[in-house]
């Protein structure tokens, strides 16, 4: 297990693709995937992820309508490289990790698919909050690695409002606006090894 995000999302979410019976099978390899996010700060965007995760995935690439992915994230894994804002990222402010300890997802149906690309949908769940998003990926295809194992490999996005999560702490900043924006834009560089 790898150190998995969403501010989420999550791929968050997070992240993940499938298919039938006779598919095969695809462990998420944590040290070669990356599940990321950013979100605004007062003028800029910070950026961050989690560190600690597991999914799977069923690939055929000849049958899209079997596909299917799921995902699990340790919402305390979350790293913005800034240890006190991490910490505050884990609190009952946001995350509340302690009571939520995981993100989730799993895939519900694909759409629109392509050689290259396909759209994701599916279960987000966040802070004991289920939403569903819908994640565009990019198929980056299926081959032998140098010793031997068969690896996929995809990219996922989507952009989420953390508000519909339950995560709305924030503060009002003397120009009107708040000190941290709403929409988290979530980035999963995904690797799987056939099982």
């Amino acid at each position: 297990m790898k150190r998995f995000s969403a501010f989420p999302v999550l791929t968050l979410g997070l992240v993940f693709l499938s298919t039938a019976a006779s598919a095969a099978t695809f462990k998420v390899d944590p040290d070669h995937t990356t599940v990321s996010f950013k979100i605004r700060h007062l003028f800029s965007q910070v950026q961050g992820e989690f560190t600690e995760f597991e999914g799977a995935f069923d690939y055929d690439a000849a049958k899209p309508e079997a596909w299917k992915a799921n995902g699990t994230i340790k919402a305390a894994s979350i790293n913005t490289r800034v240890p006190e804002r991490d910490k505050h990222l884990r609190s009952a402010d946001f995350f509340d990790a302690e009571k939520f300890p995981t993100i989730t997802f799993k895939s519900a149906k694909f759409t629109d698919v392509t050689a290259e690309h396909a759209k994701m949908e599916g279960a987000l769940a966040i802070h004991g909050v289920e939403k569903p998003v819908t994640l565009d990926v990019e198929i980056h295809g299926v081959g032998k690695d140098p010793w031997g194992n068969v690896r996929a490999g995809f990219t996922a996005k989507t952009t989420i409002d953390r508000r519909d999560f339950g995560l709305k702490w924030n503060e009002a900043l003397e120009t009107g606006k708040f000190l941290v924006g709403d929409e988290v834009v979530i980035t999963l560089e995904v690797e799987g090894i056939q099982q």
